[in-house]
Formats: C-alpha cells, sequence, structure tokens
C-alpha cells in the first residue's frame, strides 16, 4: 500500500470510526439498534489486511510422527525385552524413532509396547503472519471459535451471515462498548464480541528494551508480535501459562536455545507431564521458554504449565529470526529481549 493511500484511509474513515464508538451505549439485554459502522466504501476499499501468512511447510511440520502414551508403560531395552525404567500415567507425548512389529522405539536404548500409543498426533498447520512496513490503517486479530457473527452489536449469531472458522484472521474495522466490553465490526453487518477475537496490538518499545530484535507477548489477548527496532514485523497467536501456573510479567532475554529438547515436570503428582522433542526452544525466564508445540491446538487461550506455546511453524520462525540477536563470541552475550504485559485483565 502506497504511503499516499494509506494516508487517505486514515483520513477518509477516521471520522465514522469515531462516530461509532461516541454513541450512547446500549444495554446486552435490549441489544442494540443497528449502528452505522464504517461505510460499505471501507470495505471495498479495504477488504483484507495487507500481511503476508507463513508459508505452511510440509517438511518443518511432519518431519517427525508424535504419539500419546496411554497411562504408566515399562520402557524396554528392545522389543520384548527387559525393562529398563517406566513411564507413569499422565500427560505423555513421545517421538517414533522406528517400527518392529508391536513395539515403537522412542530413543536410541528404549522400546514400548505400540499398543501404549494413541495414533499420530494431528500436528497443527496454523501460523501467523509477517507484517508491511506501514502501520496498519485497522487492527488485526484472529477469531476463537467457530462462529457467525451478529448484525448489531450486542445480538444473536445471525444465521444470514458467513459462517467464520476458528483462527480466522479479521479487521477490526470500529468498534461499540456493550456493559463494558467491545463489539467488533468484521465487515458489513457483522459483530463479534470482544472474548471471540485475539486483538493484535503493537507497542510503543518500553525503554528497558536493549536488544534491536524482542517480542511483547500480550498474557490477556493471548499474542506475541516480533520487533525490528520499533517496527512490528510478525504477529500470532499463543499459549501462555493456566491460572495457577501463570506466565511471569515483565522485561527477559533468551538465555539458552536448542532446536529440539525434552520437558518434564510435576513428577508423581496428578499434572506429570513429559514432552519428548519439543521444538524450537528458546528459554527466557528460568524453565519459562517460547517454543513450539505438537500436541495441542487451543492457542489463543491459555494451555500451559507457564511456558509460551507457539505453533510450530511459528516458533521456528522466530526461532531462526532471533539467532543473530545471541552473540556466541560474547561470554553470556544477552539473547533476545522478551517483554512479558497483560493489555486486560481476565474476568474469571
Amino acid at each position: 500500500m502506497s504511503r499516499l493511500l494509506h494516508l487517505l484511509l486514515i483520513i477518509v474513515f477516521a471520522l465514522p470510526v469515531a462516530a461509532v464508538v461516541a454513541q450512547e451505549p446500549c444495554s446486552a439485554i435490549e441489544g442494540c439498534q443497528s449502528p452505522a459502522g464504517v461505510p460499505d466504501s471501507v470495505f471495498a476499499a479495504y477488504p483484507t489486511a495487507d500481511v503476508i501468512p507463513l508459508p505452511v511447510d510440509e517438511k518443518v511440520l511432519y518431519d517427525r510422527i508424535y504419539r500419546k502414551i496411554h497411562g504408566p508403560v515399562n520402557l524396554h531395552d528392545a522389543p520384548g525385552g527387559n525393562v529398563i525404567g517406566s513411564l507413569g500415567a499422565g500427560f505423555t507425548y513421545i517421538t517414533v524413532n522406528s517400527v518392529a512389529g508391536d513395539w515403537t522405539q522412542i530413543s536410541d536404548t528404549e522400546w514400548v509396547p505400540s499398543s501404549a500409543l494413541t495414533d499420530d498426533v494431528l500436528v497443527s498447520r496454523f501460523a501467523g503472519v509477517q507484517l508491511p512496513d506501514e502501520p496498519l490503517p485497522y487492527p488485526i486479530g484472529w477469531t476463537l471459535k467457530h462462529l457467525r457473527a451478529s448484525s448489531v452489536p450486542g445480538g444473536e449469531e445471525d444465521p444470514n451471515n458467513p459462517f467464520v472458522y476458528r483462527l480466522t484472521l479479521v479487521t477490526l474495522y470500529t468498534y461499540v462498548e456493550i456493559d463494558g466490553k467491545r463489539w467488533y465490526q468484521i465487515g458489513p453487518n457483522q459483530w463479534i464480541h470482544q472474548f471471540n477475537v485475539a486483538k493484535m496490538t503493537p507497542l510503543e518499545r518500553p525503554e528497558d528494551v536493549d536488544t534491536n530484535k524482542w517480542v511483547s507477548v500480550d498474557l490477556y489477548e493471548q499474542t506475541l508480535i516480533a520487533y525490528e527496532g520499533e517496527t512490528p514485523v510478525f504477529a500470532t497467536l499463543v499459549s501462555s501459562g493456566l491460572k495457577q501456573w501463570s506466565t511471569n510479567e515483565g522485561l527477559f532475554h533468551i538465555y539458552l536455545r536448542f532446536p529440539r529438547t525434552t520437558m518434564s515436570g510435576a513428577a508423581q503428582q496428578d499434572d506429570f507431564y513429559s514432552l519428548q522433542e519439543v521444538p524450537w526452544t528458546m528459554y527466557f525466564d528460568g524453565d519459562i521458554a517460547l517454543h513450539g508445540t505438537y500436541w495441542h491446538e487451543g492457542f489463543g487461550y491459555r494451555h500451559s504449565h507457564g511456558c509460551v506455546n507457539m505453533a510450530i511453524l511459528d516458533a521456528k520462525w522466530v526461532f531462526d529470526w532471533s539467532a543473530d540477536e545471541t552473540d556466541y563470541t560474547v561470554s553470556n552475550d544477552k539473547g533476545m529481549a522478551v517483554y512479558v504485559y497483560s493489555s486486560g485483565v481476565y474476568d474469571s
């Protein structure tokens, strides 16, 4: 988009946005009369955000076969061989090295009965977007569930509106507030509640950020944005720590990086977990890391024991992009800055 067109869009469409936001609040029970929203000329001039989705690289997604273990299982030194250990019941995923008859090899020296494993894990194909050099004229976000938008703010889903799949990237043209919550307009007569979309909002660079490449993690919206200097260059959804294992806010730095690593914790507890070959791992706060995630696709919602879960394609992009922020010729050189904050407060 040219600078002139960008400027014209801002000038022409700023007034309708302000007019909608300035309306009197309306009750969620009574609903709203249909607001003007932005004019149809906006949708015609700017139907989709000027972003570039990361390409789906099949080799990156499917270079491993992942499976989950059912309950406790003994580890053997060969198919039908001696028991050399065990894995307890819990949240346990393994990587398939090879298969011999009814046995699966999960490491150089460990085999388990194939009957103890699920079918292959279906890895998420979700990926974030690279951002243009110029600021977007309207915010963007990802839908968090399958839905049909309401025809008016505060209304029920309208069966006449298009069906929108979860994780669809949408433009947030304007909003109104009802009972303190925002309803965003994503198209002509299409409005969705703020709880149904994760909004991407770039930050001004915090003063303490001391690396050229850095990322922000918004715990409220569950989004991650990558920056070069002051400029946002990439954005995506994440899953941070659940309420009982919340991700800490603050400024951190990547201090350890692994293309693949094993993660485990909570031994002998109900929430025990063991995850083989977690991809594209970047530790920044003790044992808390940014990393790729093959065992769920709940991005946009809190999900973890504190780590910032990312889709595999996103994690590899950040891992590769941020590599040159660490100078391995300098002892204890600081890696990329990670700024964790929350733009809102969860209702729960």
